[in-house]
């Protein structure tokens, strides 16, 4: 067994030749949330950098900063990108800037384009008029112009799209916001087959309206898919029990949700949605990057109240509630990430953390500036508890923009906060007896079980086993533990637990509290170095459920933990040599998420 799980790790990372022999598939990593001076909030902030600029980030080049700076990626080059800038009033301002364009010196312009020297506040006033003005029916938000600025999108990514080096997907962003709340998603298209222009919150404020729209193109021969973000600012409203008309979700509402929603975007700048500790009180991780506000307060008093329906763990234990109860389940979903950035390139990084317009310590609440000597008093805006943002990632046949949506679509997807972790998950009955006899262990994974994003059914009560894999990105930090998450049903109701079934530095889960005991990596706070002799580069198990009851339906997904590091906030603070801002906190744990594998049992 050991020889076999230790070729795993070989296989796990490597892209190989044979791939068509058998299905290995190569880790990909990319952004799918990226906005440019297209979106009319990143047009606001002075982004004056397109699409071509956010292709050029992403596969390595520098770009400017609307503060002057220049950005650059820290690390390798992406594997793919697509730019999502918002469609409502897709490349309405710009549009007014470019002399090739159809409003350009269209009388109206200084109604929408405000002088770039009002301060933030300023410009967040003049939004108001400006967003009122625009929908009036004035001919500059009209279709003319949105489908230039469309056409300018779709232009860029097919000049950067580069199969088998960089992927350069077609995309924008559906952003619906009632209430200020946020129904959010990103659609991506499969190929270069895209409509004429995009299907906006302005066409409809209904998601399922948009499900048709998709549709409708997928019967025209075009592909796409939507993908639901920042589920955490919902207040509930991302995973519903009920329609958003209000009535009760059936099995017609389920199919079309799982047909063009099969993932969503777990992480990004604006906090993780993965669970919230109100949610998961037994779950000591449960606390990652979560946004420290919600958004209908006015409404909305209990917390539990306010975040159920707005992670994801809670979801996928109510679609198996959902599905034990009345045979459907809209809520089957995979997991991506992305950064959100609306400067036309993403950090990733929290030592080199960089935000839009207001690109300072001071404005992001991380220093408490010059005048005052300490945090005596101090008042942290909202945005301190923003992040770097993510990545997504798939386990492709190619770099090419139908394998990255196919492995999407299938749910071999993972997120991760920002590093480029990699994470194999494999669930199968059987499973463990085929690794340890494989000479090729990885095909024997996909031979005789399923990976992340599949679904397992009972075989005569025998407990499926689990292969998990993690490795570590070599530009980051040490591997500390890698964890499978439960989600049950019991006696009606859904449950979860959280196992460790993989520890760094030779310790072993406990079998009762099933945690890793403390590997005693460190990190000293005044200069932000880490312990370099403690954690792992690699973790990995073959795992069976302790507790498994073949009657009982189950989900399982991995999360795999670095070792703690610096937050990018107490980097700011270590920078200009005063504490960090106690308010925030000063580290965090960097991690990875698979999408999850499903068990029913044989007889539902």
């Amino acid at each position: 067994m050991s020889a076999a799980l230790a070729a795993l790790v070989l296989l796990a990372s490597a892209t190989f030749a044979g791939a068509a022999e058998t299905p290995q598939r190569t880790a990909l990593f990319g952004d799918l949330h990226i906005h440019t001076t297209y979106s009319f909030d990143a047009f606001m902030g002075t982004v004056r950098t397109t699409p071509d600029h956010a292709y050029r980030y992403a596969q390595g080049e520098p770009i400017p900063h609307p503060d002057g700076s220049t950005i650059q990626l820290s690390g390798a080059p992406l594997d793919f990108l697509a730019v999502t800038d918002h469609a409502e009033y897709l490349g309405v301002h710009a549009a007014l800037l470019d002399s090739e364009s159809v409003s350009y010196g269209h009388p109206d312009a200084s109604r929408v384009v405000p002088d770039e020297t009002l301060s933030l506040v300023e410009y967040y006033a003049y939004q108001v008029g400006m967003r009122k003005f625009l929908g009036s029916g004035t001919d500059l938000a009209g279709k003319t112009v949105i489908s230039w600025a469309w056409d300018k999108i779709v232009d860029a990514a097919q000049r950067h799209d580069d199969p088998g080096r960089f992927t350069a997907l077609i995309g924008y962003e559906y952003t619906l916001s009632p209430g200020s709340r946020h129904l959010h998603r990103n659609v991506v298209f499969r190929g270069s087959a895209v409509p004429e222009w995009p299907f906006s919150a302005r066409d409809s404020a209904n998601p399922a309206d948009l499900w048709a729209w998709l549709d409708g193109l997928r019967a025209r021969g075009i592909e796409a898919m939507a993908i639901p973000h920042n589920m955490n600012q919902s207040d509930g409203l991302a995973f519903p029990e009920t329609t958003w008309e209000g009535e009760p979700i059936d099995a017609d509402f389920a199919a079309a949700r799982m047909r063009n929603e099969p993932v969503v975007e777990l992480s990004q700048k604006k906090g993780t949605s993965e669970t919230h500790p109100a949610l998961s009180p037994n779950d000591e991780w449960a606390d990652f990057q979560i946004v420290q506000y919600y958004l209908n307060k006015a409404e909305n008093k209990d917390p539990i109240t306010i975040f159920k329906g707005g992670y994801l763990r809670d979801a996928l234990k109510t679609g198996l509630e959902m599905e034990e109860r009345q045979g459907f389940n809209p809520y089957q979903l995979g997991v991506v990430a992305g950064s959100d950035s609306h400067v036309s390139a993403g950090s990733y990084d929290e030592e080199r953390f960089f935000t839009n317009r207001a690109n300072t310590p001071e404005s992001r609440g991380s220093v408490y500036g010059a005048d005052r000597d300490s945090w005596d008093g101090f008042w942290t805006p909202r945005h301190a508890t923003h992040g770097t943002g993510g990545l997504a990632a798939v386990w492709a046949d190619e770099n090419s923009r139908a394998a990255i949506y196919d492995a999407m679509r299938r749910r071999e997807s993972f997120a991760t906060s920002g590093p480029r972790i990699r994470v194999r998950f494999f669930g199968g009955f059987g499973l463990d007896g085929a690794l340890s006899e494989a000479p090729d262990p990885i095909a024997a994974a996909y031979g005789h079980g399923v990976p992340m994003g599949g679904e397992l059914s009972g075989a005569g009560g025998q407990a499926p086993s689990f292969l998990v894999i993690g490795l570590r990105d070599p530009a980051s930090g040490w591997l500390q533990r890698a964890q499978v998450i439960k989600g049950w049903i019991e006696d009606g109701a859904a449950r979860e637990r959280v196992f460790d079934v993989a520890c760094s530095d030779g310790l072993t889960p406990d079998p009762d509290t099933h945690r890793c005991g403390d590997n005693g990596a460190r990190v000293n706070l005044s200069d932000c170095s880490v312990s370099g002799d403690k954690g792992a580069t690699e973790l990995r198990a073959v795992w069976t459920d302790p507790a498994f009851d073949p009657d009982q339906r189950a989900f399982y997904y991995v999360r795999v933990l670095e070792n703690p590091s610096c937050r990018w906030s107490t980097w700011d603070a270590l920078r200009v040599g005063i504490p960090p801002n106690p308010d925030l906190a000063a580290m965090i744990q960097e991690r990875a998420w698979s999408s999850s594998i499903w068990y029913a049992p044989e007889d539902k």
